[in-house]
């Protein structure tokens, strides 16, 4: 059931993004607590295997259900520090430094790092 919750709140998430209108109007992460968390207050993270810069995420398939990305809208523009890769689906994803940003599936609510060092290649992402 907590699964279901966590997966409403991005869905609910990604849904006023996408009515808010074309075009990102901030930043697509925020600082918390000295690290980047989505606009649904919940933990952002890289991945290791991700090459900073190469426009490309290696989390895919059954990978991308633990760990769901930090959509791009359609209209939505890189900025600063923020850029958009393409996934293997045809979706995008937002990416900070070059490298892509993904939630933890097992993170409950805001403020929860379950998944920072998960098989010593999730880190917590932080500017």
């Amino acid at each position: 059931m907590k699964k279901t919750n966590l997966m409403c709140a991005l869905l609910v998430s990604m849904t006023l993004a996408a009515c808010a209108g074309g075009g990102m109007k901030s930043a697509p992460a925020m600082m918390s607590d000295g690290a980047l968390t989505g606009a649904n207050g919940m933990t952002l993270y890289t991945f290791d295997k991700d090459a900073a810069g190469s426009g490309k995420s290696m989390c895919n398939g059954p990978c991308a259900t633990n760990w769901p990305p930090l959509f791009a809208m359609d209209g939505d523009m890189a900025s600063g520090e923020y850029s958009i890769v393409n996934r293997d689906d045809g979706k995008k994803q937002w990416a900070f430094k070059g490298k892509p940003l993904y939630y933890w599936v097992k993170d409950q609510k805001p403020g929860d790092r379950t998944g920072d060092g998960f098989n010593n290649v999730w880190r917590v992402a932080k500017p």
